[in-house]
């Protein structure tokens, strides 16, 4: 046996000699720093990618909530749609092999009030990131990921009520023909003179030809077409005649009995399409009777549309006026500009009051563009048409602003 005497030199030699200890130290500590080096990268990783799915998730509940008040999906579809948003969204960032749709679920609450309804959608997905090497080599491979997006109240549909006057021109000049050919009728036989000669009398004479020719759409044509699209449009959205109300008058010289505020649009449909091109141009007492019939009084002496809309829907009425005119108008018996001075007076008081007033010059010349421009609520209330086209498009557009009041989105 080798005696103690002999052994503790040797340690104490060995443990104070340091020359070895760095590479002892280094093989000690290696796996602690590869792993710290690891954790910090796959922090890095790990944040990045949890804002990637919280943002997708939140993308999604609100992608999803306003298709459903949109109408776009059903609720029955709600859960496929979210998840196919929020795999959409993660695509590019995805490891291969990853089924994050099966990893997402999505809760949907519908809320109702009234005619109004309210969605709120809770999309949660998830999905396992698989480590680094680094984390790998000191015993992790993957880390779950999971977040939530939720819309406090989704966005609901409903809808708004809306009282809309018409004071529309057929003086004469809407008799005359426009430069788009009528799509039903293209072509139209017209007679004239021809072949003249010597009659028995040896008086010149004519026979009478019959020719054909482009059937072109007259100005009150093309605007019985365009204001029937805009009434399909109020149809659209108020099938059921429940939140807008319509009338109409019509003028040359003089105004003609007015088609009343009705529900629905069935009395200015009517209305519009028996107006026949004659006389001068006096918009004065037209568009009086429009500002007039929007605002007039009760019994009880209260806003009469008002009263009706309330009545019905419970809310107030957006009102509007949709003025359209081909001409100027014509001097008044004194030889002054009368008509026009009393037409600016009735825009700027219905203005005043809030309603929303459309012009449209239909090929008007420089005098009725100048006063539709005034009269318009601002630049983008007047519609300068030049054909046909110009004119579909302009009630169009009027429809289009009109029927999204009748169902608006709102938070």
């Amino acid at each position: 046996m080798m005696s103690t005497s002999f052994l503790r030199p040797c340690l104490r030699r060995m443990f104070s000699d340091r020359g070895g200890n760095f590479g002892i130290m280094t093989a000690i500590m290696a796996p602690v720093l590869l792993g710290a080096a690891g954790m910090a990268i796959q922090v890095g990783d790990m944040l990045l990618s949890k804002q990637q799915l919280q943002e997708a998730a939140d993308s999604a509940a609100l992608a999803t909530a306003t298709a459903l008040a949109n109408g776009t999906i059903q609720t029955s579809e709600a859960q496929a749609y979210a998840r196919n948003f929020v795999a959409g969204q993660m695509a590019n960032y995805l490891q291969s092999g990853i089924d994050i749709k099966s990893a997402t679920a999505v809760d949907i609450k519908t809320t109702t009030s009234g005619k109004s309804t309210s969605y709120q959608v809770t999309v949660s997905p998830s999905y396992d990131l698989t480590v680094n090497p680094l984390m790998q080599a000191v015993g992790f491979s993957t880390q779950h990921l999971a977040t939530s997006g939720t819309t406090t109240s989704g966005q609901s549909q409903s809808q708004g009520s809306i009282s809309m006057y018409l004071a529309l021109d057929k003086s004469g000049s809407m008799g005359e023909d426009t430069a788009t050919v009528n799509e039903d009728d293209p072509t139209e036989s017209y007679t004239y003179d021809c072949n003249g000669h010597y009659n028995k009398k040896n008086k010149w004479v004519y026979d009478t030809c019959t020719g054909s020719r482009a059937n072109y759409y007259t100005k009150i044509e093309a605007l019985k077409i365009a204001a029937g699209n805009l009434f399909g449009q109020l149809d659209s959205a108020d099938p059921n005649a429940e939140y807008v109300r319509t009338g109409a008058v019509s003028y040359d010289i003089v105004q003609y009995s007015p088609s009343s505020l009705a529900w629905g649009t069935a009395g200015v449909t009517s209305y519009v399409n028996a107006l026949q091109a004659n006389g001068g141009t006096n918009s004065s007492g037209a568009m009086n009777t429009a500002y007039t019939s929007l605002t007039a009084k009760n019994a009880a002496g209260n806003d009469a549309e008002d009263a009706a809309h309330k009545l019905k829907t419970g809310q107030a009425p957006k009102k509007y006026i949709v003025f359209m005119t081909d001409g100027d108008n014509n001097n008044d018996s004194s030889g002054g500009r009368s008509y026009d001075t009393l037409t600016k007076a009735t825009c700027d008081t219905a203005k005043s009051k809030g309603i929303e007033v459309y012009t449209i010059a239909f090929m008007a010349p420089a005098g009725g563009q100048a006063l539709l421009h005034y009269c318009a609520s601002d630049d983008a209330h007047y519609f300068q048409a030049e054909k046909m086209e110009d004119l579909l498009a302009a009630f169009k557009a009027i429809g289009a602003k009109a029927s999204a009041q009748v169902t608006r989105l709102t938070n």
